[in-house]
């Protein structure tokens, strides 16, 4: 039997895909532009901007546990929904906040609902996806978040350059066409064994983090620390050295280098196993951000965004990818444990490198971070000892 003859396009894998698009379309869009929102009209400082930021990421990594412990006691679509109705709920209340302590209420109970519906919508997928393309599968759905994270800032901006109500407008838009989306996809039942399993596990803590996922998530968490350099500081970074205007085309440059191998490399990893991937992603990151930290003209700065977009590419979906591998039994738990550790690495590298950069320049900087990250190759070759599946295509089991 061909390898690539199972059917991968379902219905509802395509309904999914498309739910976690419009999900982080909206996320993508708030990120971006609801500082200006903050300053603007709430008359916000740089700290109460950034707490707005913190405050969101907080709720979504507080509640991604819960919501794998829940998505293998009670089934992955009651939290799909759940997550995406509130999601929604609050998305069309943003315009009508009248007071920065509001706005943080808000944002707890927006990450609540996004935490939600982001990790249900990833187990989804991974369950809808055949064993046999695991790997391409997962590439596919992580290629519908890279893409948001294209439109998401230019839309996000260009609509509160017109006015804010346009803004807030399309967020609710979007958010509604995600929940329809989620909706209208048919999601496989929980295996009634799974169910027993579940209900029968007596340790909490080991019904809401997979310590099989861990080896590999903290291999990711060290990637996330080091993104979180590039999306926080590159802007200030560029500034300083007279490029601002190539700066939001090193975003360009870095997320095309991730959507343009993403359909080939799925098709690698299942073919030849995580290594012949993560390897070279490794090497790519760790070059970029050497390249990145001795930018002085724009040709550097893109170019360094090309080969970290590269790197990023390949190694955020075979991370993912490997968690989900390590615990096929508990799905939903693997995706929250790994999403918390990566979701941790971005919050602290945000912090800890501004610390550092307060301290030295941001070249050294972007040099420390590529050197925890050509560091983690170490991690990484641990990991595979442990999390790496030997059999990477097991039989596909029926689903319900």
């Amino acid at each position: 039997m061909d390898h690539y003859a199972t059917k991968l396009w379902t219905r509802s894998f395509t309904l999914i895909c498309w739910s976690s698009f419009f999900l982080f379309m909206t996320f993508y869009m708030l990120a971006t532009a609801l500082p200006l929102f903050v300053e603007n009209s709430l008359h916000g400082s740089r700290q109460q901007i950034g707490l707005a930021m913190t405050v969101f990421v907080a709720a979504t990594v507080i509640c991604r546990p819960i919501a794998g412990r829940l998505a293998n006691r009670i089934g992955n679509r009651p939290i799909l929904l759940t997550g995406l109705i509130l999601f929604v709920a609050t998305s069309l209340l943003y315009y009508a906040i009248p007071s920065l302590h509001m706005l943080l209420i808000l944002r707890f109970v927006h990450g609540i609902g996004f935490g939600l519906a982001a990790t249900a919508s990833s187990t989804a997928a991974a369950l809808l996806v055949p064993n046999s393309r695991k790997g391409e599968g997962i590439g596919y759905f992580s290629l519908f978040m890279s893409l948001a994270m294209v439109l998401g800032p230019f839309v996000g901006l260009t609509a509160s350059e017109h006015s804010f109500t346009l803004f807030f407008a399309l967020c609710g838009l979007f958010a509604l066409l995600a929940l329809l989306s989620g909706i209208l996809a048919k999601l496989p039942a929980l295996d009634r064994a799974k169910r027993k399993e579940a209900g029968s596990d007596t340790s909490w803590a080991r019904s809401v983090f997979e310590p099989k996922a861990v080896p590999i998530a903290l291999t990711a968490l060290v990637l996330a620390f080091a993104y979180s350099g590039i999306t926080t500081f590159l802007s200030v970074y560029a500034d300083e050295l007279g490029l601002h205007k190539a700066a939001s085309w090193f975003f360009v440059c870095f997320a095309l280098m991730i959507v343009i191998p993403r359909p080939f490399t799925g098709r690698v990893f299942d073919r030849f196993g995580a290594s012949v991937l993560i390897y070279p992603g490794l090497v790519c990151f760790t070059t970029g951000m050497v390249l990145l930290s001795q930018a002085h003209s724009s040709f550097t700065l893109l170019l360094s965004g090309g080969i970290l977009g590269l790197g990023y590419g390949v190694l955020f979906p075979s991370y993912q990818t490997l968690a989900i591998q390590a615990a096929p039994a508990s799905t939903g738990i693997a995706i929250s444990t790994f999403f918390v550790l990566f979701d941790s690495g971005y919050g602290a590298g945000s912090y800890f490198l501004g610390l550092l950069a307060s301290y030295v320049h941001y070249n050294n900087m972007y040099l420390c971070s590529a050197f925890l990250v050509g560091v983690s190759t170490i991690l990484y070759y641990r990991a595979s000892k442990i999390s790496v599946p030997k059999d990477r295509h097991p039989a596909q089991p029926a689903e319900a």
